[in-house]
């Protein structure tokens, strides 16, 4: 099957996920077909396709974007990480030429792995798992197997026709070396643009290397002509040259990892730079596409603040590109601010979930709902839920690529007998609930408020996040919490909110970085060693890690997790001067509906913890009523099998507090503690105790002088 019938027939991103007015964006898209493509503009009110609940609602927008056609061109994309040379290099012919590299294989393949190449050389390990020297028709090899997961020095000498080749296993597993040798034609010269971890055929990188490469390097007649540390400039995507010429990484492969010397006597990268002198390289790392730009839009003056879609059509194919218009920086136009989580939706970006069937398909067609997932389409890239081929966590995320799961009637969860929703589409149910009870309202996503801290949300009179804002940068912690101590009112209506620490590269703000250090409910586990940040030396993990844990922000935070299932709330709060959250209300038990998990409380759950951060004046203003059966407390909050950091049981620790806190500057904070409490605001046609609950505390809070 050739690439261009696996892949699918259209398909698109855009450049940047958030802009301002007299800001431009561009869509870049690939289509196989010979008929060009339209692409017209709606704004998004509804992303759920449901047919039980309020189903795809999408205003038109031509007004800012009138339909347009475009030629189609299909635009390939290629996975694999390596470095290649800045320019070319050659030697005299018959000199003596060692290359060397220590290496730390972590795939056996049926194929040749690249760790240098050059012209008609490439040392690389062979499709029996030994070291190699290929001199053009010529292979020598040691003929022993490299053990996975052990440091190896490898080295290939050729002198005076002559190839020697050497592998020898370092450090405590150190054994005899094994070699290899044979002739060597005199004709074969050194010439080319030199590749770390690929070679290039035909313009095209092949014989992608997985594992770990450290000190590669080119000898000539005993003098280096090209040689590299891996432990410079750990946040930047080239290579200083020790010798030779600068190296330009593809693809990003993953830097300040634990090296041939690492001992464990230093864990931070940055105060021993030389025992992570090592790269991570894989053949299906691949964060940006690189497509060309076929369309560009300029965000017009006059166009509100929303989420919108750029509608690609041809062929009877369709795609649709989210993209989130805010308001002017420092000129609201609402008193209500929402914050939309991009961080959390590129960090998600293709979850290829495990437990995925294929016959969660025939939910998709009779709901008419997104119809593709990334467990179908592992090449175009997957989350930092996955892993890569050799079985290491993805720890890097963008959007300059398709996303699927960042679309509207994305379902995550097929078997759910409920809508199913996360993320991007869950999130909706709380903007459609915005437009049908006329409540205006700014966007703000969480590149603004790294990028520009407080000044982002300045004048909003509150601002809410929607159902999950897990990911999040110090920059992004910081203005929220400056927001709410000079006077902002927050409304956090997710859970596990504020919970890892990502890191933004600093030569594309679309990549992002996390380390899954120590505890926590994760994916994957990152190495020892391998907790910090190459980006930006931070140190990796749970924010609660790190200092700031989420009861420091809002209150509440993370505390247990479950199946996508959710209860009720039961009021808990009688005191008078917290009537106005109820008003209206004549309900003991809230929330026992919904279209995320069935109830308003549910999946993921955060509580009150006084000694990390909730402050002493937090109104319990209702609780979760949940079944024990279907929850887990997170590791973090786990001691032993019989204890843990709450005190008291594992049961009385696995609910959700829904909280009101008052704090010193006349901010205030309202939290749900649940995920799924949005899904429930369209129950019954938005008339319901939810609904009038978060009213209640909208209005309030936007009534208040800031």
């Amino acid at each position: 099957m050739t690439a261009r019938e696996k892949n699918l027939p259209l398909l698109g991103y855009v450049n940047h996920l958030s802009a301002r007015p007299g800001e431009t964006l561009e869509f870049k898209v690939s289509s196989v077909s010979d008929a060009p493509f339209s692409a017209r503009l709606v704004r998004s009110i509804s992303a759920d396709a449901n047919p039980q609940g309020p189903g795809i609602i999408e205003q038109d927008a031509s007004d800012y974007f009138l339909r347009q056609e475009f030629p189609s061109v299909h635009r390939p994309f290629f996975a694999g990480s390596f470095a290649i040379a800045k320019r070319k290099i050659s030697a005299n012919r018959g000199a003596c030429l060692v290359f060397s590299a220590n290496i730390y294989p972590t795939l056996h393949k049926d194929q040749r792995q690249s760790v240098i190449a050059i012209g008609e050389y490439d040392l690389h390990v062979d499709q029996n798992g030994a070291a190699c020297l290929k001199a053009g028709d010529i292979a020598v090899t040691t003929g022993t197997a490299l053990n996975l997961r052990r440091w190896y020095r490898i080295e290939a000498k050729i002198e005076a026709g002559r190839i020697t080749v050497e592998q020898h296993q370092l450090g405590r597993y150190a054994a005899a070396p094994s070699c290899g040798q044979g002739e060597c034609a005199d004709d074969v010269a050194l010439s080319g643009t030199t590749t770390i971890a690929a070679r290039i055929h035909n313009g095209k990188a092949i014989q992608h290397f997985n594992g770990k490469i450290e000190a590669p390097s080119i000898m000539v007649d005993g003098q280096a002509l090209c040689a590299w540390d891996f432990s410079c400039d750990m946040g930047k995507t080239t290579i200083p040259a020790k010798a030779g010429p600068e190296l330009d990484l593809v693809n990003y492969p993953t830097r300040a990892m634990t090296g041939s010397t690492w001992d464990g006597s230093e864990m931070n990268w940055s105060h021993k730079p030389q025992h992570y002198a090592a790269i991570h390289f894989h053949e299906d790392d691949i964060y940006d596409f690189e497509w060309d730009t076929d369309f560009s839009f300029t965000i017009p003056d006059d166009m509100p603040s929303g989420i919108y879609l750029m509608r690609l059509e041809c062929d009877g194919h369709q795609d649709a590109i989210p993209f989130f218009v805010c308001a002017p920086r420092g000129k609201p136009k609402a008193d209500l601010c929402v914050l939309i989580s991009t961080f959390t939706y590129s960090i998600y970006g293709n979850h290829a979930r495990p437990e995925y069937e294929p016959s969660w398909q025939e939910r998709n067609a009779d709901w008419q709902a997104y119809p593709y997932n990334p467990a179908q389409f592992p090449q175009y890239g997957l989350s930092t839920y996955n892993y890569h081929c050799d079985g290491s966590g993805i720890c890097h995320a963008s959007h300059h690529r398709p996303l699927f799961n960042l679309r509207p009637g994305y379902v995550t969860f097929g078997n759910a007998s409920c809508s199913g929703l996360r993320h991007f589409p869950a999130d909706m149910h709380l903007i459609s609930w915005l437009h049908v009870k006329g409540i205006d309202y700014d966007l703000i996503t969480d590149v603004e408020l790294h990028n520009e801290g407080r000044a982002a949300i300045e004048g909003y009179k509150a601002v809410s996040t929607a159902t999950h804002p897990e990911y999040h940068t110090g920059e992004t912690l910081d203005a929220l919490r400056d927001y709410r101590d000079e006077g902002g009112n927050l409304l956090y209506l997710g859970g596990n909110g504020f919970y890892w620490r990502i890191a933004v590269h600093s030569e594309n703000d679309s990549l992002l970085e996390i380390r899954r250090a120590e505890d926590g409910i994760r994916a994957w586990a990152a190495e020892p060693g391998e907790y910090y940040n190459a980006f930006d030396g931070t140190y990796g993990g749970l924010w609660r890690r790190n200092g700031r844990a989420p009861q420091e922000l809002v209150a509440i935070g993370f505390a247990a997790q479950g199946q996508f299932v959710g209860g009720p709330y039961q009021r808990v709060c009688t005191d008078p001067a917290f009537d106005w959250v109820f008003k209206g209300m004549e309900d003991k038990i809230i929330g026992d509906f919904g279209f995320s998990g069935h109830g308003a409380a549910g999946f993921e759950l955060d509580h009150m913890d006084h000694r990390i951060g909730t402050p002493e004046n937090t109104v319990l203003l209702a609780r979760s009523v949940t079944r024990d059966d279907d929850f887990m407390l997170v590791p973090e909050e786990q001691l032993t099998h019989l204890t843990n950091l709450s005190g008291g049981t594992e049961k009385e620790a696995k609910h959700a507090d829904m909280i009101y806190a008052e704090y010193s500057g006349g901010g205030a904070v309202f939290a749900t503690g649940s995920i799924t409490f949005c899904g429930s605001l369209p129950w019954n046609g938005f008339d319901n105790n939810i609904s009038r609950l978060l009213q209640n505390v909208v209005e309030n809070f936007c009534s208040k002088t800031v």
